[in-house]
């Protein structure tokens, strides 16, 4: 399930790949390092319905809006849209410490 599609996740930088996930957890599109990986969509849509779950402040409702995954050379960025769940497979490249 690949190709272009009206949410030009193409044209975001340092990508190496993306899913666009259904609510029932299906991959409706996807391309590059992450084509047709019902696997890593399956873990992924586990952490976006316990993120969705948890309440920083009992006070005041919040709506999950993004959660990030980062490892030494890339990161994962999830986000929410029209109950649809697009993941961005994003080369990481964290600055270095600068020394006085």
């Amino acid at each position: 399930m690949s190709g272009p599609g009206p949410h030009n996740l193409d044209r975001v930088p340092d990508q190496d790949g993306y899913l666009i996930i259904n609510g029932d957890g299906a991959v409706m599109a996807s391309s590059g390092d992450l084509e047709n990986d019902e696997r890593l969509a399956g873990i992924l849509m586990n952490m976006v319905r316990l993120a969705s779950r948890i309440k920083i402040n009992p006070d005041k409702p919040e709506t999950f809006k993004r959660l990030s995954v980062i490892f030494d050379d890339f990161m994962y960025v999830v986000t929410i849209s029209s109950s649809k769940v697009y993941v961005s497979k994003r080369r990481h490249n964290p600055r270095e410490a600068v020394m006085a």
